[in-house]
């Protein structure tokens, strides 16, 4: 396979390419406008191929533009590639799937594909291009491979050990200022702009909700009309000062910014109630990163990922009114894939201890993700059928979600 990356304006373009994979070609062709954003991507590549360890072995042949990168379809008419990559803008990004999907290119984009409710209908469109021309589309939902959130969804979705979801509370904070693979993160002036990144539940915030209905819900398809429900929003700003956003971007502003990135929504989902709160910080604590944290309440108990100071920052995973039996019956059987998990108890609680070569961290979840994709690229028949339903399902809570906010 010969990958094609479009304007990689996200440093998770280069997260995509942090190791090699089998069957996919080391030349990549990257289409991208001239600026700090081509020259972070390049550098970041160029490093992971000088690694002294497992170094990889990219190929990068680079086509440079000094204006914003114009129509796809032109773009893409010579195309040499079979999956497009899409990193960059969240604005015009899904006019770009649908031209990458048009020219008959599988497609493996970032979060989010829309950040406007008004878009849902060109996802639609894109989802059914997908099917039509047996192409595998597919968004970078890297946080379902967090050990965590998958042994979380283990006991969740097993009914006779969990009962029904009855509620779900699920919090994200995410920070401004951070280091990505040793190097201090910049971010693009745009990133600030809501209206070309979008607020925090249509951008980071898709993790979470594909994460409440992954775990709760999949492998069932949900409706977006039926089965979802709004029911209340709301927004705050983080303020930045002109210092903060020169240091973070290399640009002076000429005042301080009110950026609104902050959402808390309120839903159902086929009558289970969901809140979520999703922030920006400007910069994590000592000793302290992005957080995750989410609390599934069942008929039959309770699981919960904490990621606080007595967690020592590093999410862990609780559950609480189960019998021990039923706990170390089910864990016996998850060890099968999860080789020494353990039962701690913990408070009237249990906390189930998790080896340490399962915690890879953030940016190899990016590697698992692409392999996932490589293999429904190779037998596109493995590719669940709930997937594209429920991407529709979790867009319409997202963007719903801060429709609500800004009428409120």
């Amino acid at each position: 396979m010969r990958l094609v990356l479009i304007d990689p304006g996200h440093f998770h373009a280069a997260l995509l390419l942090r190791e090699m994979y089998a069957g996919v070609d080391p030349r990549v062709e990257v289409f991208a406008p001239v600026g700090p954003e081509a020259i972070d991507f390049l550098s970041r590549v160029t490093a992971f191929n000088q690694w002294t360890q497992n170094p990889t072995r990219w190929d990068v042949d680079l086509h440079l533009t000094a204006a914003p990168l114009g129509r796809m379809d032109e773009l893409l008419r010579g195309k040499s590639g079979d999956v497009a990559i899409l990193t960059g803008r969240n604005r015009p990004k899904i006019d770009r799937i649908l031209a990458a999907l048009r020219a008959g290119m599988h497609v493996l984009a970032d979060k989010p594909w829309i950040i406007d409710s008004a878009d849902l209908p060109n996802l639609q469109e894109a989802l059914d291009l997908a099917d039509r021309g047996g192409l595998i589309a597919y968004d970078i939902m890297t946080e379902r491979y967090e050990v965590t959130s998958q042994l979380q969804r283990e006991f969740v979705s097993d009914r006779e050990f969990f009962g029904e979801v009855e509620s779900v509370t699920a919090r994200s904070v995410h920070n401004i200022m951070k280091m990505v693979a040793g190097t201090p993160l910049r971010r693009p002036p745009w990133f600030f702009d809501i209206e070309e990144y979008g607020e925090a539940l249509a951008d980071v915030g898709t993790h979470v909700v594909d994460l409440v209905e992954w775990t709760a819900f999949a492998p069932r398809p949900l409706d977006a009309t039926a089965d979802v429900c709004l029911i209340a929003g709301r927004r705050w700003p983080l303020r930045i000062t002109a210092e903060q956003f020169e240091q973070v971007t290399g640009v002076a502003p000429a005042a301080d910014l009110d950026y609104y990135c902050n959402n808390w929504v309120h839903y159902t989902w086929r009558g289970v109630e969901v809140q979520l709160e999703i922030v920006w910080n400007w910069e994590a604590a000592p000793g302290a990163g992005d957080v995750y944290e989410a609390s599934f309440h069942g008929t039959r108990g309770r699981a919960e990922i904490r990621q606080g100071a007595s967690e020592k920052h590093i999410p862990e995973l609780y559950l609480a009114g189960i019998s021990e039996a039923a706990l170390l019956a089910k864990i016996e059987q998850l060890r099968t894939r999860w080789p020494g998990l353990s039962l701690v108890a913990s408070g009237g609680e249990w906390r189930i201890a998790i080896p340490p070569q399962f915690r890879v961290g953030h940016e190899v979840h990016f590697a698992q993700v692409a392999n996932q994709f490589f293999q429904y690229v190779r037998a596109p028949e493995t590719f669940p059928a709930w997937e594209r339903p429920n991407m529709l399902a979790k867009y319409a809570v997202t963007t719903g979600g801060v429709d609500l906010g800004r009428r409120s």
